[in-house]
């Protein structure tokens, strides 16, 4: 009888700590705005402009959210968090949602009471090395130290990387990616690791951009995404399926120019994406339109990814893995009906 009471006790506690936050729908609504976790600057996912606007890919999924619930995109807080802290933030309810280039991995999607709600860019970790050294491999870098951003999954890569090539090298840590490439900068390392998308970002921030190269090899996968806390389904759903809109948009060929008259479509995957037919918004516990929101003030995923890193922009990155699975890449939504 004792060991019943206190299984009864322990799924007690559990049910309240996975119910504390079970309302953010509710909360999002009533604060009128979306608390979203961004990163403290990178390029391209999400820094703020010379105006002081965050933008980038991971800020328009902050974005699409807003759109879907609240109607408008611009209703978004943005809570700037370093690697270390994004995950107390989001498990303390600090914010509603984490949208700051992080890595979708077993441990984080088990052990921290955190759900991922999928992938809006698929990475890789590289090496960002100057040119004066000569370096073409990073099977050359055998006894370098090399400058690390704390708390990623970036630390355990390079570690595995190392050892299983049989080399040595000697970590210089700091807590933010701005930090990072400026010890690069200043010769306090000879090669700066990261996410290759982040190589990129960090890269155009150098004096001389020019100065230094990203190495050939990736030694990691890294899915990246949108993070929400477990316990709560309905919100889940709102993120999962705002992310997956952009997506399925640009399958459709359903735009930020043209939606408007996309509206009078007959195709049956246009009409449930747009709200004209079917019942999804009401299934999510959002608006017929919520999905034409998000299109009409974010755009689709391709427009996201083009003039946040795509060729268009700065970093100029190819779509790559990030293309349409109709075009040769991966990125893949669930069907919407």
């Amino acid at each position: 009888m004792k060991f019943v009471k206190m299984l009864l006790a322990t799924a007690f506690t559990v049910s309240i700590s996975v119910s504390a936050f079970a309302g953010t729908l509710d909360d999002v609504k009533g604060n009128g705005s979306v608390k979203c976790g961004v990163s403290t600057g990178l390029p391209g996912f999400s820094a703020p402009d010379a105006s002081g606007m965050w933008k980038g890919l991971d800020v328009d999924v902050c974005r699409a959210v807003a759109a879907a619930v609240l109607g408008d995109a611009s209703k978004v807080k943005y809570v700037p968090l370093t690697a270390k802290e994004r995950f107390t933030a989001l498990q303390s309810g600090e914010i509603d949602m984490l949208s700051r280039n992080t890595t979708w991995t077993v441990t984080r999607d088990s052990s921290l009471g955190l759900n991922f709600a999928g992938v809006n860019y698929y990475d890789g970790q590289g090496f960002l090395v100057k040119k004066e050294l000569g370096v073409k491999s990073a099977l050359e870098l055998d006894g370098a130290s090399v400058c690390i951003q704390a708390g990623t999954t970036t630390e355990l890569n390079l570690a595995d990387y190392f050892r299983a090539n049989k080399m040595q090298y000697k970590a210089i840590t700091y807590d933010t990616s701005d930090q990072t490439v400026k010890g690069f900068e200043a010769g306090r390392c000879d090669v700066l690791t990261s996410d290759q998308s982040q190589l990129y970002a960090l890269r155009i921030q150098l004096k001389d951009p020019g100065s230094a190269m990203v190495l050939p090899e990736v030694i990691s996968k890294e899915p990246l995404g949108p993070v929400v806390r477990q316990g709560d389904d309905v919100w889940f759903n709102i993120v999962k399926w705002s992310m997956f809109a952009l997506v399925i948009a640009e399958e459709k060929g359903v735009t930020s120019q043209n939606i408007d008259n996309m509206k009078k479509s007959t195709d049956p995957g246009i009409q449930r994406l747009l709200g004209t037919s079917g019942k999804v918004g009401a299934n999510l516990q959002l608006g017929a339109d919520w999905a034409y929101q998000i299109v009409k003030q974010v755009g689709n995923y391709g427009e996201a990814f083009e003039r946040n890193v795509g060729m268009s922009s700065p970093l100029k990155i190819a779509r790559g893995l990030n293309q349409l699975w109709t075009k040769g890449g991966i990125q893949y939504a669930p069907p919407m009906r």
